[in-house]
């Protein structure tokens, strides 16, 4: 199995962007930590970021041939790209919506999602551990397709 983990607009700064928000803990340490959860569970992962829409489309749509599901933190992309969000339909395959912070309580503007109703579901205010829980579902998810088909 192979997940690829989208980390959208200024998710490189993690660490100095808005620490009362994001954490301290370094981008580095984030993916080291995502990598690491990926490599208990015996899968590939790979990891993109870009501050760029049509970058994200881009990977989104080589996902589609190359990943078994997506981990997509689109950052305020989530709030109003419709470009994003119709990438997301186009694949299909299971795309989990990620956020560190809990979106509902901060900004009103931060409170709709667009691409959370073609994503197979949304994970939100855990922290950084909201990755971690992102592909414990996605890995759950498989497995329960795997039983399935038995």
């Amino acid at each position: 199995m192979k997940i690829l983990v989208i980390h959208g607009p200024n998710l490189n700064l993690l660490g100095e962007r808005e620490p009362g928000v994001y954490g301290s803990e370094t981008f580095e340490k984030l993916n080291n930590d995502i990598m690491a959860r990926a490599s208990a569970y015996g899968i590939e992962c790979e990891i993109f970021q870009s501050n760029h829409e049509g970058e994200i489309i881009d990977k989104l749509h080589e996902a589609r041939k190359s990943s078994d599901g997506v981990l997509l933190n689109a950052g305020a992309y989530t709030h109003y790209s419709y470009a994003i969000r119709d990438a997301i339909s186009a694949i299909r395959i299971p795309v989990i919506e990620i956020h560190i912070s809990n979106t509902a309580s901060r900004d009103e503007f931060r409170h709709k999602s667009v691409i959370g109703p073609v994503c197979m579901a949304s994970v939100a205010g855990f922290g950084r551990d909201s990755y971690i829980l992102g592909m414990d579902g996605l890995v759950r998810f498989f497995a329960k397709q795997g039983e399935a088909n038995e």
